[in-house]
């Protein structure tokens, strides 16, 4: 089963410039969305042979997720369940017979790291969340995730330390996650493999120079890595500021 996360940074943008073409050559089981930044009913996207689910913020124009599948989940999930994070759109879980699926936009610190409390709060409420699924069956966690999780996860780790997505405290939050039972699925197959980046700055030419980071992820609970059989970064795919992220399992759905 082919699992893909992309964050479209604007789905109706990127519809209009190559995302159908990039879905269909993919070609995933299970293809997972971030910020798309749209409404219901503001574009109508729909691909032969998948469903789609939607969780679409409050504010307009703003976060969102979507998952199209091959597959219907026995049961939908939006949100995790809190009222302080439910209203941005940043999260789906869909429930199969041997695992859950959960598509994440991680809030931002933002400039000056303004949101980095609020931020603290949802690592903590979202591990939480994840670790009373993995009680009930397996977890495959995907999305744009926010951090880069250690120094050789970004081109410039020493002049970007404590900014939004390098912080100490953001880096020890994925630290403590994949502590409590969870692989991250591409430093699995490639531990020390440098240069390998998911996001790159529109500015100063980063993505031409490769002057990336990778914050977009599979997250896998440890008892599915056996059935773990790649791990990609799909970095010839453009239309957004990130590129889509892949693994493939050995997992009925």
């Amino acid at each position: 089963m082919k699992f893909v996360s992309w964050n479209v940074n604007g789905l109706r943008a990127v519809a209009g410039k190559n995302f159908g073409e990039a879905f269909e050559s993919i070609d995933a089981d299970f293809f997972c969305l971030q910020e798309t930044k749209m409404q219901q009913g503001q574009l109508d996207i729909a691909f032969l042979g998948y469903q789609s689910f939607w969780n679409y913020a409050d504010k307009k124009g703003y976060s969102g997720t979507a998952i199209f599948t091959k597959y219907a989940p026995l049961n939908v999930r939006y949100g995790m369940g809190i009222d302080e994070h439910d209203h941005e759109g940043r999260l789906i879980t869909l429930e199969y017979k041997d695992f859950y699926l959960v598509c994440c936009y991680t809030p931002n610190s933002q400039d000056g790291l303004r949101r980095l409390d609020y931020r603290m709060k949802w690592e903590d409420d979202f591990r939480k969340y994840l670790l009373e699924l993995d009680k009930t069956k397996p977890v495959i966690l995907c999305g744009d995730l926010n951090v880069a999780h250690e120094e050789i996860d970004l081109k410039n780790p020493k002049s970007n330390r404590q900014n939004a997505g390098f912080t100490d405290q953001e880096r020890e939050k994925m630290t403590n996650l994949l502590q409590s039972g969870f692989t991250d699925s591409f430093r699995h197959f490639y531990p020390t493999l440098e240069g390998a980046y998911s996001w790159w700055s529109y500015r100063f030419r980063a993505r031409e120079k490769n002057a990336g980071w990778r914050i977009d992820y599979f997250i896998i609970s440890n008892r599915l890595v056996p059935s773990m059989l790649s791990a990609t970064i799909h970095n010839e795919v453009f239309g957004s500021d990130h590129c889509p992220v892949e693994v493939v399992l050995d997992i009925n759905p």
